[in-house]
């Protein structure tokens, strides 16, 4: 009992540094957005999503596998397994950083920001950095120290955003009014610039608070030891690339296949902009992995029904909640629209797209218990590169005609597809039995309900949103007056068998 106390207390750490630091940058979004037009902002989606992809690659899987053979029988021990996966990190991302600073004058050219290398070796050295850094940050988990690990994530955060707000808002004003105290060291020129020189500083910054972790163990390479843990790794890094490339490849596809090239970042801007709005649904589902892990690796010790019964529990609450944050987003846009600027607006229509795929990709998640449980992780390897598949192509066809909207159609189109394919699959592999029916009725009422509150919209913000209010509470009361004598009664019966058992 006091190891899953410690499980669940560890969780809940790492989990508050990973949801509070992508709150707190996706709080930055709406400085972006005033501060900067569509055209720069889109640049600035553009180069993370290359950023996402890089990072995955340039730590190939060294992570996992870390964990993998520091605990291996075959290696009694594990600081040779760290300081070699460590030296093998810190030469790739030291040649990475190496060769992308002497090309990234063709690669700026490359991605139609010619003018600016200087953003591409920036982002290059943030990278790089961080792919090395990932390793003493899996030592500090692998020791069981939490709360260094989210107090060194949480520096990093606090200091990229006090350098966001620092260049971004506080120079521009000393500029215009006492230039002689910036002149030295800030060009008012260099935009954008300064999300990354932010970026790259706090990634530096890190890296020397890390410094007792990088000297914790007496340095020792294995070379056999390392092609083992890249063997191992490998499968993990296709997983990688090909889950991380279904969350960005249409921001790196649009600016190639939008047809007004003079426009495309422009409008991915606008796109990249609106995303953030439907991030809230994001949000939610990284709270929920973190708790979801634990619990259902818990769960699988359990004989018999009661173990099936508390997954489909676990399905059927978080459809009930995922909807309920969509509709509370949708009904209140008129408002949360104000997030971004106006300048922005012509995206809004992405966002209700948007969160029905982060949606489905919930679902998935939550599906994919099935080969976690059985040791068939190779099935979740297919799930996302059928997903990319359909990512792409459908990118290559929508994105033509009807633009960013096109990107969101096809996430949305990936991850359904992915869910339905997990489902299916699973069925017959591990059958939960979920109750879908029930899912499919909350469904349908939050859809009913969006509906309604788009049919009665009025376009008076005074009248509108006390009847989505009203109608919020609909869909509340509906799942109460349909869970009250079916969930909740069969948990009150499960409590009550488990205390008589107990007696």
């Amino acid at each position: 009992m006091a190891s899953v106390k410690s499980l669940f207390k560890d969780t809940a750490i790492y989990g508050v540094s990973s949801i509070v630091g992508r709150f707190l940058n996706w709080c930055l979004v709406p400085m972006y957005t005033y501060c900067f037009p569509s055209a720069q902002y889109g640049i600035v989606t553009n180069l993370y999503a290359y950023v996402a992809l890089v990072l995955i690659i340039l730590t190939y899987g060294m992570e996992t596998g870390f964990f993998r053979f520091a605990n291996h029988e075959r290696w009694k021990n594990p600081g040779q397994v760290y300081t070699t996966a460590l030296l093998s990190l810190g030469t790739s991302s030291i040649l990475f950083i190496i060769a992308t600073c002497i090309l990234s004058p063709e690669i700026a050219g490359a991605l139609d920001i010619g003018a600016h290398p200087s953003y591409i070796w920036m982002m290059a050295v943030a990278v790089g950095v961080d792919a090395y850094t990932a390793m003493p940050f899996a030592y500090l988990r692998y020791k069981k120290r939490p709360v260094r690990f989210a107090s060194l994530k949480l520096v990093n955060i606090g200091l990229n955003i006090g350098l966001n707000l620092f260049f971004i808002l506080l120079c521009p004003w000393l500029w215009a009014n006492h230039p002689e105290t910036i002149g030295w060291f800030y060009d008012p020129g260099f935009g954008i610039g300064y999300i990354f020189l932010a970026n790259m500083i706090s990634s530096l910054a890190i890296l020397l608070l890390l410094f007792p972790e990088l000297n914790a163990e007496r340095y020792s390479f294995n070379s056999r030891l390392l092609r083992e843990m890249l063997h191992y790794s490998f499968p993990l890094l296709i997983i990688g690339i090909a889950g991380v490339m279904n969350q960005t490849i249409d921001k790196i596809l649009f600016p190639m296949i939008y047809p007004d090239k003079a426009t495309a970042m422009t409008e991915l801007g606008i796109y990249g902009a609106n995303y953030k709005i439907a991030i809230v649904m994001v949000m939610f589902i990284q709270a929920f992995r973190f708790a979801y892990e634990p619990f259902i690796f818990a769960h699988s010790r359990e004989k018999g029904e009661d173990k099936n019964l508390a997954y489909r529990q676990a399905m059927t609450w978080f459809v009930i909640a995922a909807m309920f944050i969509f509709l509370g987003v949708i009904y209140f846009l008129p408002i949360l629209k104000y997030f971004i600027s106006p300048a922005y607006f012509s995206g809004l229509k992405v966002v209700p797209v948007i969160m029905m795929a982060e949606f489905f990709f919930g679902v998935f998640f939550n599906l994919s218990l099935w080969y976690k449980l059985t040791d068939r992780t190779v099935w979740g390897t297919w799930f996302s590169l059928l997903g990319l598949a359909v990512t792409v192509a459908l990118n290559f066809l929508l994105v033509p005609m009807w633009g960013f909207m096109g990107c969101a159609v096809a996430a949305l189109v990936c991850y359904g597809v992915m869910m339905l394919a997990s489902y299916f699959v699973g069925r017959k592999k591990y059958p939960i039995g979920y109750d879908i029916p029930r899912v499919v009725f909350y469904i349908f009422c939050a859809m009913g309900l969006w509906g309604a509150g788009w049919v009665l919209t009025t376009g008076n913000n005074q009248v509108d949103l006390p009847l989505r209010v009203l109608l919020l509470a609909v869909y509340v009361g509906i799942v109460f007056l349909a869970e009250r004598r079916g969930s909740f009664d069969r948990i009150l019966r499960r409590s009550s068998t488990t205390k008589a058992a107990g007696r």
